[in-house]
């Protein structure tokens, strides 16, 4: 998985409640609005600038549509059925070679505690298991972040190692999991 082979272009993905559908230009203004929140970057890395510049959802934009084009990165809007508005994202990318890292998110605060991020990532997993044939998926987070590991967890994910990380909220630990495909395949079964 480390040999580069474009991806191909982000599907869209439904589940019961949710549509994850491709990042689009028209999400900056939400991205804006929602994602400079103390609660979602704290445990995000130190790259992300804090304070969250005025450009900040454009500049990311920009740079996750070029990754995009290049068939680098998948990155999909969380959306509510009903309603085309984000309200998070979910990123997946195959292993690079230099970190185990795989799959990123961020959820607006309003809707943390429903479910909705495990919902969106058994769909994301799904679609790099059963569509895209990969063995496995390591996922990372902050020691801190219990709301993200939980996530992991849930799906069946086994810490495999930590080491230390800059966040922007200073230097801290990171969790590493591995979720192969025969043990997420296996638990849906």
């Amino acid at each position: 998985m480390t040999d580069f082979t474009p991806l191909p272009p982000t599907p869209t993905l439904e589940t019961q409640r949710l549509i994850l559908r491709p990042l689009a230009e028209r999400d900056v203004p939400a991205i804006q609005y929602i994602f400079p929140q103390w609660e979602l970057v704290k445990y995000l890395s130190a790259t992300i600038p804090w304070p969250y510049p005025a450009n900040g959802a454009a500049t990311n934009m920009a740079e996750c549509l070029e990754k995009r084009a290049r068939g680098e990165q998948f990155y999909w809007a969380i959306t509510l059925k009903g309603s085309d508005d984000l309200r998070g994202r979910i990123d997946l990318w195959p292993l690079p070679a230099d970190r185990r890292d795989m799959r990123g998110f961020w959820l607006d605060p309003l809707l943390h505690g429903q479910g909705l991020m495990t919902e969106a990532a058994e769909a994301v997993t799904a679609y790099a298991f059963e569509r895209l044939a990969w063995p496995f998926l390591y996922l990372t987070n902050a020691v801190g972040n219990r709301a993200s590991a939980r996530v992991k967890e849930k799906q069946g994910a086994i810490e495999v190692g930590r080491e230390p990380f800059q966040y922007v909220s200073g230097e801290g630990e990171k969790q590493i999991w591995l979720l192969t495909r025969e043990a997420w395949l296996a638990r849906r079964a």
